[in-house]
């Protein structure tokens, strides 16, 4: 049987749940028991959590566990075979509902970049709101612009995703998604094609979009950035949550069994989260 927590004091002297970040509102993002297969493979079931808004929520666990699944169905670029996701309130699955309205809310960067070879950075970065929002072209550059400065790229706007690292072309993916003025980023594993030299500097940027206030839901297996920057953390192991909540708990005091063992796999063993170190990796997997 599987280790499902320690249980938990009921009563007057029960501990109060943690609060968190923009629950005095509805949740942003809801998932109610999603459920998703492909063939005899469960990828999700049952999964339940809420992203607040001004949130960053990081899932971790095991490779193959269901995270980026998940997260391509929070914006259906996957169907679900069972449950709800509801984004402001309103039902995904609700045929009556523009997906496409509602997709251009949420920012999306994938694990490889995706940017357009033929277009400069500029270009990649101006093209949504020039094609999508119609902005014309002399605004949506000169928003581009301060976008790329944002990242770091200002001086890279007129050269083409060929001619940079891969950690560049990632900050410009970052650009390009907030170009579309997003509720929600959504990052699928960001760093998990960079170099461990330029890891550093695409999480430095995800750090300061964390400190404006962007709600974020980040699939990562980038402790050091999990346990500084999130505010909740969930844990997904064979396409279930095992366990949720802030980083205090789950990297310094996890209460499930399989929790522990994950990250005892990765060197964690209930470390304090006070340091000033870098963000950077302690072990990939």
């Amino acid at each position: 049987m599987r280790d499902t927590g320690t249980a938990v004091p009921q009563g007057e002297f029960a501990p109060s749940p943690p609060r968190r970040v923009g629950d005095s509102t509805a949740p942003i993002l809801a998932f109610e028991r999603v459920s998703k297969a492909y063939g005899a493979v469960v990828a999700l079931s049952g999964v339940d959590f809420s992203v607040h808004r001004g949130e960053v929520v990081c899932l971790i666990g095991p490779s193959g566990s269901g995270k980026s699944t998940l997260l391509r169905c929070a914006n259906a670029l996957e169907t679900i075979d069972g449950g709800r996701v509801r984004f402001d309130g309103v039902d995904l699955q609700d045929g009556a509902t523009d997906v496409r309205q509602l997709r251009r809310r949420m920012g999306m960067v994938f694990q490889n970049f995706e940017l357009f070879p033929h277009l400069s950075v500029l270009r990649n970065v101006a093209i949504g709101p020039m094609t999508v929002l119609a902005a014309p072209r002399a605004v949506a550059e000169r928003e581009a612009l301060e976008l790329l400065r944002k990242v770091g790229l200002v001086d890279k706007a007129s050269v083409y995703p060929a001619a940079l690292s891969g950690g560049q072309q990632q900050r410009v993916a970052i650009a390009r998604a907030l170009a579309m003025q997003p509720d929600v980023m959504l990052f699928d594993e960001p760093t998990s094609a960079l170099d461990p030299e330029t890891i550093g500097e695409v999480l430095s940027v995800m750090k300061r979009l964390a400190d404006e206030g962007m709600t974020m839901v980040v699939v990562t297996h980038e402790m050091d950035f999990a346990k500084r920057v999130a505010n909740w953390v969930v844990v997904f192991d064979r396409g279930t949550v095992i366990e949720q909540g802030p980083p205090q708990q789950i990297f310094s005091n996890p209460q499930v069994a399989r929790t522990r063992e994950f990250l005892s796999h990765l060197g964690w063993h209930g470390e304090s989260l006070a340091t000033a170190d870098p963000l950077v990796v302690k072990q990939r997997m």
